[in-house]
């Protein structure tokens, strides 16, 4: 079990609300650990997920797949105001590129 809660993806960041650290698992949104140091906030949410796969296990609930392990197509699809498609599409002319190559360079 240990190993396949290793494949989630965790942080950990400052919660200036409770003044401690709080762990995070990206797969389990809901879950959060708070501590008084980063290291004991990871090892907290890493043994709620833990707890949490094991319950659902135990009662026949689907177990979400770590984003680690999901394959991506590269493809994806976003709306902008048809004035910046227009912008884009014009740089994009200039720039002697495709408005795909164009927009995922911005995005790197």
């Amino acid at each position: 079990m240990a190993k396949d809660i290793d494949r989630y993806t965790y942080r950990v960041t400052w919660s200036e609300e409770y003044q401690e650290h709080v762990g995070l698992c990206i797969e389990f949104p809901s879950l959060s650990w708070l501590a008084e140091n980063p290291e004991k906030a990871f090892k907290g949410i890493r043994q709620l997920v833990h707890e949490c796969v094991s319950d659902m296990n135990e009662n026949g609930e689907d177990i979400p797949e770590p984003l680690s392990a999901k394959n991506y197509s590269g493809k994806f699809m976003v709306r902008v105001p048809p004035e910046t498609h227009r912008m884009l599409a014009i740089e994009a002319a200039e720039s002697g590129v495709s408005l795909n190559r164009l927009v995922s360079s911005k995005l790197n």
